[in-house]
């Protein structure tokens, strides 16, 4: 299935159209479809940066990332024949990760551990908030340090569908338009959902910080 990357980190993600690359997607994706293994890696290896983050940012660890990847992908080829151009291939798969994400997310929710996590642990799984280029004091640094963690467990605490819309926005830079896709739905909800989601956050951090 080809290797996949060990560590998150955001990355614009502005989709490209079905006209811009079309041709190229269309030769890929009939070569994966007439068993290419080479067509299949190059697949993979285009897309599992991608897949990975975005299944991380909504399962919260690295092995459910890692373990979605692997479904995800698989599901990829067995629907390779459903794909009709209707948006890019990658908005496609967004939109796979997304309900293979969903389905496992109410089993996977129980088993998490509580969110009274230690801060140095949350933040060694989800990463700081990115800093200035000039060198911070250390009491800034820590400062930073708990603005992550905080950010996270809000973030966690987000019904699903409003995490995710906040994620394909906030971090992967999706448009209204491409997030609609990957979710189903109309850009009035999605943006609706982001509303609610980013009250729920600004609330969410300020009591935590009262």
């Amino acid at each position: 299935m080809g290797r996949f990357f060990a560590t998150p980190a955001v990355k614009d993600a502005r989709a490209l159209g079905w006209s811009d690359v079309g041709a190229d997607e269309a030769d890929l994706l009939r070569r994966c479809a007439a068993g290419d293994e080479t067509a299949c890696a190059e697949l993979v290896t285009t897309h599992e940066r991608m897949v990975y983050q975005l299944a991380y940012h909504l399962l919260g660890t690295r092995e459910e990332a890692l373990d979605l990847s692997q479904e995800v992908f698989l599901r990829v080829f067995r629907m390779m024949g459903t794909f009709r151009g209707q948006s890019s291939l990658r908005t496609w798969i967004y939109r796979i990760v997304i309900n293979q994400a969903r389905n496992r997310q109410r089993w996977w929710r129980r088993r998490r551990q509580s969110d009274q996590v230690s801060l140095d642990q949350h933040v060694e799984t989800h990463g700081e908030l990115p800093q200035r280029a000039d060198v911070a004091a250390p009491d800034r640094l820590l400062a930073r340090k708990e603005a992550a963690a905080r950010l996270w467990r809000a973030l966690d605490r987000l019904p699903f569908d409003q995490r995710t819309a906040v994620v394909l926005r906030e971090f992967d830079g999706l448009s209204y338009e491409e997030i609609a896709f990957s979710l189903d739905i109309a850009v009035g909800t999605v943006k609706s959902r982001l509303t609610r989601a980013r009250q729920a956050l600004r609330a969410d951090l300020v009591e935590e910080r009262a």
